[in-house]
């Protein structure tokens, strides 16, 4: 069965143009790792691409975040966004939702993600009845299929908030506050985002346009790149992996490593991947706690995906020793760097086919 498949998408990958590729592995940008290496898809120094052209590589400008700020929903003066209540609400159905299972708040943290690198933070990540009234939505792109989680928190959430204050408060704001609140959980208190609110929700949402997200396994090159589309830096990229101390991930994205991985801990792996579909730790030392030990993984050559070994690079290694030696400093810079990462590609109230949802998987009549 993987053999047809993995021919079928090499056949589509042909006849549709050039793949996302790096080398001479077919991937999705990064998420599919298949036993094929034909020189036709993938020719040497082949980049990834975004929509079928080529991800340009000159810097784009800093994410602004223009029209957001602190407290927003607290302004009395704002008669169509005022609605105290908000953040409290979010910080409540999360750590109800934490506290039942922890895994929940990694999830919440890789949806803001999820979000914010696909058509900006505007809650695109979540439709499944769009202005185009197209079904590929960005939950059906090969990295959010199937996987996505805390799309109930996020649901919860809206539908407390909506009760108290009608059309005020956007399903992008209540994904970057669930994320905010997640890591503050998670990192016991350690981690604390100043999150702005003002984002709008758009009304599109597009399965392709999932391979601008950087995939388990994505190479060094491809991994800047893509933060670069996004006006973030190379450190925000390594700040931003360190994300994967927490969560599970499927044997499948990481067991072709083994090999290049520390003996002992590739032997410790093997006896827990039973299949492809076998989901492990992310991080073996503290795996429920967002902390820094994601960095000495890297180091000591146990980082589970090829997205997160090669950081363990002359381009890289310098900030990967600082954030496992220096206490406090990772934490600090994944403060700014999600503060960053919630400024991309913002909607406000100005633009076209920008809105406040009613409810978050479907657009407004």
């Amino acid at each position: 069965m993987a053999t047809k498949l993995a021919a079928l998408i090499v056949l589509a990958a042909f006849l549709g143009g050039p793949p996302a590729c790096e080398g001479d592995i077919i991937c999705f940008n990064g998420w599919l790792r298949l036993p094929i290496q034909d020189p036709r898809l993938c020719p040497p120094g082949s980049r990834s691409r975004i929509n079928g052209r080529t991800r340009a590589l000159v810097p784009v400008p800093r994410p602004s975040g223009l029209g957001l700020g602190l407290g927003y929903y607290n302004n009395r003066s704002s008669r169509t966004s005022y609605c105290p209540r908000a953040e409290g609400i979010v910080r409540d159905a999360v750590s109800k939702a934490v506290a039942a299972q922890p895994g929940i708040g990694a999830g919440l943290i890789r949806l803001f993600f999820h979000d914010c690198f696909v058509r900006g933070c505007d809650a695109s990540v979540l439709l499944t009845t769009t202005n185009s009234n197209n079904s590929d939505t960005e939950r059906e792109g090969n990295p959010n299929k199937n996987s996505l989680r805390g799309l109930e928190v996020i649901d919860a959430a809206k539908a407390k908030i909506e009760a108290a204050c009608p059309g005020r408060v956007s399903c992008a704001d209540i994904v970057a506050f669930a994320a905010r609140d997640a890591s503050s959980i998670l990192s016991n208190r350690r981690i604390n985002i100043r999150m702005s609110g003002g984002r709008y929700d758009g009304r599109e949402s597009f399965a392709n346009e999932t391979d601008q997200l950087p995939g388990p396994f994505s190479g060094a090159t491809v991994l800047l790149d893509n933060f670069k589309a996004k006006g973030l830096t190379s450190e925000e990229m390594v700040t931003l992996s360190g994300a994967h101390t927490i969560g599970r991930a499927r044997c499948a994205f990481f067991s072709s490593r083994f090999s290049e991985m520390d003996p002992a801990f590739a032997a410790k792996l093997k006896a827990q991947c039973n299949d492809d579909d076998t989901k492990v730790d992310q991080e073996h030392v503290t795996p429920e706690v967002l902390d820094k030990h994601y960095y000495q993984d890297v180091i000591d050559g146990k980082a589970l995906f090829t997205s997160d070994a090669v950081l363990n690079s002359a381009e890289t290694i310098k900030q990967v020793t600082e954030n496992a030696n220096k206490a406090g400093a990772w934490e600090r810079k994944f403060e700014r760097a999600m503060e960053n990462l919630g400024k991309i590609g913002i909607k406000t109230k100005a633009d076209k086919g920008a809105e406040i949802r009613k409810v978050c998987w479907k657009v407004n009549n």
